[in-house]
This record gives C-alpha cells, sequence and structure tokens, in this order.
C-alpha cells in the first residue's frame, strides 16, 4: 500500500507520552495522522510540524464530526488510535468519577462518533492494571481481569463496550494492554514531559539531574530475588511499533479483532532499575526506603506471546541500559525546551 493511499489515523492524546510517539511511529511508516488532545497533561511542542492538530475534547461530537470530515476519514475509511485519557492509580482511588467521566464517559462519546461517522478501525491504549493482582507472575489475555481500583475498571469497561460495539456496528478494534512503558523516542523527538510524573525510570533520572533529593523504594520485603517488586518494563518506541502492526492487522481483517499484552515478557526489579540508572548517569541515586503502596503485586510480567506471533513484533530497544539512555537524553532536551 502506498502511502498517498492511507487514509487518515487520528490520534487522541496524541500531544501526551505514548500518543506522541505512536504519531512518530505513523508518521515515519508513511501514515496521515491528526492529533486531538486538550492539553492539560499534554504538550502542543510534542505534535511534530506539519500534522494537524485540533484543541478540544474528545466527546466534542461536532469537533470530531468536522475533523473526520477534514481528514477524510469515514464512510469506511480511517481509524482512531485512543490514547486520551487520566492515568494516575492513586488519583483515581481518591477521584473515581474524573475516571469513570474521563477515561470511560468520554471514550463512549468517541466510540459513538466513530459508529455515527462509519470509521472502521479502533485501537484502545488499555493497561495491565485490568488484571489487578493476578495470581500468576507471566500475563496472559486469558488471565482474569479483576481491577482493584478505578483507573482498572474504567479501562476495562472500555473493552467491554469496544466489544459489544464491534459485535453491532461494522468496526473492529485493537486492545494493547501496556505494562510498564518507559523511555523516550532514540531521536529525543519526544519523551515523558510530565511534571511531578510517577514512572520509575522518570522518577530516577530526575534525581540522577538533581531535579529530586531521592528515589522512593516502596517495599524491599517482597517475594522476589531482592525484595523489591519486578516489573516488566516496555520502550515506548517498541510500544508505538505494536500500534503501527496492529493498525495494519485491522485495516487486512476487518473482520478480526484483537486483545494483546505488551511488554518484553521478562521483568527487572526498583533495585535493579535503580542500579542501571546509578550505571547509565554516572550517579549514586539517594534511595529512600519506605512501606508498600496497597495493591502493588510481588511481580508483573506480560506474556507477550500473542503479540510476537499475531503480529510478528520484535522489540528493538528491549536493553533496559538502552531504555534508561534514552530517557536520559530526553531529560536533558527537557530541561532547553522548558528554559
Amino acid at each position: 500500500m502506498t502511502s498517498f493511499s492511507k487514509p487518515c489515523v487520528l490520534v487522541t492524546g496524541g500531544a501526551g507520552y505514548i500518543g506522541s510517539h505512536a504519531v512518530l511511529a505513523l508518521r515515519d511508516a508513511g501514515w496521515p495522522v491528526a492529533v486531538i488532545d486538550n492539553l492539560v497533561t499534554g504538550f502542543r511542542f510534542a505534535v511534530p510540524e506539519g500534522v494537524p492538530f485540533y484543541e478540544g475534547d474528545i466527546a466534542d461530537a461536532a469537533l470530531l464530526a468536522r475533523i473526520f470530515a477534514e481528514q477524510g476519514m469515514g464512510a469506511g475509511r480511517g481509524a482512531i488510535m485512543h490514547f486520551a485519557g487520566s492515568v494516575v492509580v492513586p488519583e483515581s482511588v481518591a477521584d473515581p468519577l474524573k475516571y469513570y467521566h474521563n477515561n470511560t464517559a468520554k471514550s463512549r462519546a468517541l466510540i459513538a462518533a466513530a459508529v455515527e461517522a462509519r470509521v472502521p478501525h479502533f485501537i484502545f491504549s488499555s493497561t495491565a492494571a485490568t488484571y489487578g493482582i493476578p495470581d500468576v507472575s507471566a500475563v496472559s489475555e486469558d488471565t482474569p481481569q479483576r481491577p482493584i481500583n478505578p483507573y482498572g475498571w474504567s479501562k476495562l469497561m472500555t473493552e467491554q463496550m469496544l466489544a459489544d460495539v464491534a459485535a453491532a456496528h461494522p468496526l473492529n478494534f485493537g486492545v494493547l494492554r501496556y505494562f510498564n512503558v518507559a523511555g523516550a523516542d532514540p531521536l529525543a523527538r519526544s519523551g515523558q514531559s510530565t511534571a511531578g510524573a510517577t514512572h520509575l525510570i522518570k522518577v530516577a533520572i530526575e534525581a540522577a539531574l538533581g531535579l529530586r533529593e531521592s528515589v522512593s523504594v516502596f517495599g524491599t520485603d517482597y517475594a522476589t530475588p531482592d525484595g523489591t517488586g519486578v516489573r516488566d518494563y516496555i520502550h515506548v518506541s517498541d510500544l508505538a511499533a505494536a500500534h503501527v502492526l496492529t493498525l495494519e492487522a485491522l485495516m487486512a481483517e476487518p473482520s478480526r479483532s484483537l486483545t494483546m499484552n505488551c511488554g518484553y515478557g521478562r521483568g527487572f526489579s526498583v533495585s535493579e532499575v535503580l542500579d542501571a540508572v546509578d550505571r547509565v548517569t554516572n550517579r549514586k541515586l539517594v534511595r529512600r526506603i519506605e512501606g508498600r503502596r496497597a495493591g502493588d503485586p510481588d511481580s508483573l510480567i506480560a506474556d507477550s506471546r500473542t503479540l510476537r506471533e499475531t503480529l510478528g513484533w520484535e522489540p528493538r530497544h528491549a536493553d533496559l541500559d538502552t531504555i534508561i539512555a534514552h530517557a536520559l537524553a530526553w531529560e536533558r532536551k527537557l530541561a532547553g525546551l522548558r528554559g
């Protein structure tokens, strides 16, 4: 398929962390892209020059209709990659209605607009939080989904909506359940820019650069080799590549929908990550040992065989030191962007 024949992909939340990397991956692969973002947590500078940008809300039906018309979407053409939403688990516990509004109700409005315009393909940014505290360490797509917080529930509800809508309308979908996303674009075109972010690698790099005094280690008595929690860290650019492959698969088989875990299938402990940050930055982080956080499993690792076998996906940046080095380069560039 030549680039001029490819339909437009509307990326919601395309000025945010993962969404902006999806925009880069789509553009690099020759897809026409447009972005809608309300810039509450996103950044205008994260949207590349030349990409049509609409500042607004994904629940604004009139705006969506205008975007679809202007970008040649609808009537069986185009796709939506949906990243917009709220993502901080503790905040979802304190303010559940915000999460059910932003993540569930607004997703419902977006899906309704897609159905109304007959946009045929929909890719949804979901999360391993839909599994809650699983009974197994290597989590497959068939592992029971038992969320333990409103964030996980808000995402699971949207998964269910997509399944029901696809059964009733000419729409197929891809649900990608992320594990721990980290790193930044290898060319430093985008990265994690949110002030006060809670991602471990970003927090640790900020500490290494003197932007934080220390890094908190929440719990050292887990059933893991060194007592700290183990997580599956996936480079954001590898994750973005999985979205492009999912899009191509949905378009190739309009009758098929896909649900896939996104991770590498191996984990690193908190202590191992902090050791790696020490190594890459040549600094010694100050580590503050604190108590466990409620609901943190000992180990959470993706069984990503479905993604690999269905799409032929192979990660390109699966080395922990590489993930940290890319994040470090972005953090230094970000300091310049912010002056």
